[in-house]
């Protein structure tokens, strides 16, 4: 689940950052996928794989991995991530497109952390205290 979590965090994450250095990327002859295929069709694979990861990321807690802390805060988390993605896709010129896609990259950190936080508090509070859970 954990590498499942990385594997289709990993494209939102830095397809962001692609977007709003795409000239850049250009330039250099690196082929991102906006440079390739353009930033429409890279504001919606955004938003398909962070659909995907949100189900991917709650997926512990139903499974019986993780408990209801791990549940609700994968929720929280996911909700604002896909907002943020939806907003990308949804802003496609200015500078609030470009602000949107410096959003989701900064968010897609802090997000990828308060998850796996969140998974080691868990696990923590299991070994330390096993009676609360």
């Amino acid at each position: 689940m954990l590498f499942l979590i990385i594997f289709f965090w990993t494209p939102p994450h830095f397809w962001a950052l692609a977007l709003f250095r795409s000239d850049d990327y250009a330039r250099a002859g690196v082929p991102m996928l906006p440079v390739v295929a353009g930033p429409d069709a890279t504001r919606l694979q955004i938003l398909l794989y962070t659909i995907v990861l949100v189900a991917v990321a709650v997926a512990p807690w139903p499974l019986g991995y993780f408990d209801a802390v791990y549940g609700v805060i994968s929720l929280i988390l996911g909700a604002v991530m896909l907002a943020l993605a939806a907003d990308v896709y949804r802003r496609r010129e200015g500078r609030k497109a470009l602000r949107a896609t410096r959003k989701l990259f900064a968010f897609s950190i802090f997000y990828l952390f308060g998850l796996f936080a969140t998974l080691l508090i868990e696990v923590v509070v299991r070994a330390i205290a096993p009676s609360i859970w």
